[in-house]
């Protein structure tokens, strides 16, 4: 189907691109490429390929670079174009803009200086992970790349233990035995989680497991391509009420109610409203 050729208000338009295979584009997404005054791109390259796949033609239109390296330079050029009242879509090199990408800026700069701006939802590789990964889906806290240290890595790690969602990360080949194995130790090797790998493409993969036996694996084997991995919340059966009691008490003494609640549920994977419940009973008690 060919994109309609129809005049796009002025602003900023962020456009999802497919992950890996080319056909996932909205038709929405390929319109406004079609019809952009300036087109921007983390990867020139990749999205002149998409355009060239869906037969859009650049018809002279200029086609900058802007990406992590570039972005304080290139972003007064964008802000120029959008005052002069152009149309600007920037395209992330793969995936849905804003997520672990360098649009953020971008959008930010476009927000302070009054332009329009909007999105053409599409695929992103967390998403998609969540949808076969075959873990809980209700809740879920994406956290983005990890650090590189290992010390580092394992704080961070300690940090979400107790938070009572499914975790997802993106992940590099090269660091993935490592963080998994830091994670099994951090957060108990019998946690369930699942590595999911060239999502979309070929050889796309979601390998499951507990934690050490995934550590295991990757250890031994060689991982390639794009990498998320999602690990299971929690389950902490084992607390008991005086564990929620000691922990209570030490957050009132620096934290009202209401964010003493907050830390304990999160710290000790427990439901909140018996732990609120529990919190106003103490603050009572110790006002009477």
């Amino acid at each position: 189907m060919n994109p309609v050729n129809t005049r796009l208000a002025p602003g900023l338009y962020l456009v999802a691109t497919p992950i890996g295979n080319a056909r996932d584009i909205t038709l929405r997404s390929l319109d406004i490429l079609a019809n952009a005054d300036v087109l921007a791109a983390e990867d020139t390259r990749s999205l002149k390929r998409l355009m060239e796949i869906h037969g859009i033609a650049l018809n002279g239109r200029p086609v900058l670079a802007y990406h992590d390296h570039n972005g304080g330079k290139m972003r007064p050029r964008i802000m120029a174009d959008l005052a002069e009242g152009k149309s600007v879509a920037y395209a992330s090199e793969a995936g849905t803009p804003m997520i672990s990408d360098p649009g953020f800026d971008l959008l930010r700069g476009a927000i302070e200086e009054g332009h329009p701006a909007t999105a053409a939802p599409g695929a992103a590789a967390v998403i998609m992970a969540l949808t076969v990964a075959g873990l809980p889906t209700d809740r879920f806290l994406f956290a983005g790349f990890l650090p590189n240290a290992s010390g580092a890595r394992k704080k961070t790690l300690t940090e979400l233990a107790g938070v009572p969602a499914t975790l997802a990360f993106y992940e590099s080949p090269k660091r993935i035995a490592g963080m998994l194995g830091d994670a099994a130790e951090v957060l108990g090797g019998d946690r369930k989680a699942v590595v999911c790998r060239e999502l979309t493409k070929k050889f796309e993969e979601a390998r499951r497991g507990t934690l050490s036996e995934l550590a295991s694996y990757y250890g031994e084997n060689t991982a390639k391509g794009e990498i998320v991995v999602l690990i299971d919340r929690g389950h902490s059966e084992n607390i008991s009420e005086s564990d929620v009691t000691t922990a209570l008490e030490e957050a009132l003494k620096t934290m009202s109610v209401r964010d003493a609640s907050d830390f304990v549920a999160k710290m000790l994977g427990q439901p909140r409203r018996p732990i609120y419940q529990q919190a106003m009973k103490m603050r009572n008690d110790d006002h009477s």
